[in-house]
């Protein structure tokens, strides 16, 4: 897709990719900025372990799990036997990724702090080939494609390849991969027809609905979790909680930060919840749906960056 400036005489001129030179140049500018495009925490560059280095180990907060970050120019590589090699690695030896965390980190992390089951792998590349983009097509793969592009007028573009929605699951290869059949009885990827399971009929209506309506706001990104669905933009939105009988939601706004006229949102800043924000809402009709919406957006407000 051609990207283009406009000039003051209302002209557009193009704007030219300028390549990276070294996998280094990518691995430079990923680090230094890792919070502002994945969310991570930083941990470590070019952390040697049994004869492998990974290239960045970071940590998803959010998640409690680590993620393992590799960066390539070249294309003849695979998706597959290296990112679930990466994960073996991780599992066969968590005291060392605990103890790596602990030695550059002014926190202290123990084994129960971990969730490995949400670990994943991100290769990021200017450049990914239809095999590699078709490789990752299962609905339950711990690993992302990113494409990083940089441009003459000093922007910088970091786009995750999404997949074309198979129900395929990586189990069903599984079993002609050792490697693959130990990592996948650990690691888990969620879904969303996995959050609607335990949902009545109604529910499942419901959640479309309200889906859709958010996703009309704005373009979110949808990111099926352990505990919940997240609504993403620069950070998370809305996350969202089925239950069979109702849908719980908490907004990603701090107390003092919502304007609620109704008074239909819970204070849940004093007290435990899943999700992120202070504000709790619990809906089992679509009746509040649009003043509810009017809530979402101050958030988007909030978390679009």
């Amino acid at each position: 897709m051609a990207l283009f400036n406009i000039n003051n005489q209302n002209k557009l001129e193009l704007i030219k990719e300028l390549p990276f030179k070294l996998e280094k140049d990518i691995q430079n500018l990923t680090e230094q900025n890792m919070k502002s495009i994945f969310g991570l925490e930083f941990v470590r560059s070019e952390f040697s372990l049994n004869n492998f280095r990974i290239d960045t180990l970071a940590f998803d907060r959010e998640a409690s799990s680590f993620v393992i970050i590799e960066y390539k120019r070249d294309k003849n590589f695979s998706i597959i036997d290296q990112g679930y090699a990466y994960l073996s690695l991780m599992l066969n030896n968590k005291a060392d990724f605990i103890l790596e965390f602990n030695e550059n980190s002014k926190e202290a992390l123990k084994r129960n702090d971990i969730d490995w089951s949400q670990s994943r792998v991100i290769f990021i590349s200017p450049n990914f080939t239809t095999y590699q983009k078709e490789a990752i097509n299962f609905k339950d793969l711990p690993i992302e494609l990113w494409e990083v592009k940089r441009y003459n007028n000093k922007t910088i573009s970091y786009n995750k390849i999404q997949t074309s929605g198979s129900q395929e699951s990586i189990k069903t290869i599984s079993r002609q991969d050792e490697a693959i059949e130990k990592v996948t009885k650990e690691i888990r990827v969620f879904t969303e027809q996995e959050h609607l399971e335990k949902a009545s009929e109604g529910i499942k209506e419901l959640y479309e609905k309200l889906k859709n309506a958010i996703l009309n706001l704005d373009s979110l990104e949808v990111k099926p979790k352990k505990l919940y669905i997240a609504f993403v933009a620069s950070s998370n939105v809305v996350d969202v909680h089925i239950q069979r009988n109702q849908i719980k939601m908490w907004l990603n706004l701090q107390k003092g930060e919502l304007d609620d006229p109704k008074g239909i949102c819970r204070d849940v800043s004093q007290t435990g919840h899943w999700g992120n924000g202070d504000y709790e809402i619990a809906i089992q009709t679509d009746e509040d749906l649009e003043y509810i919406l009017s809530l979402i957006k101050q958030a988007i407000k909030k978390n679009r960056k």
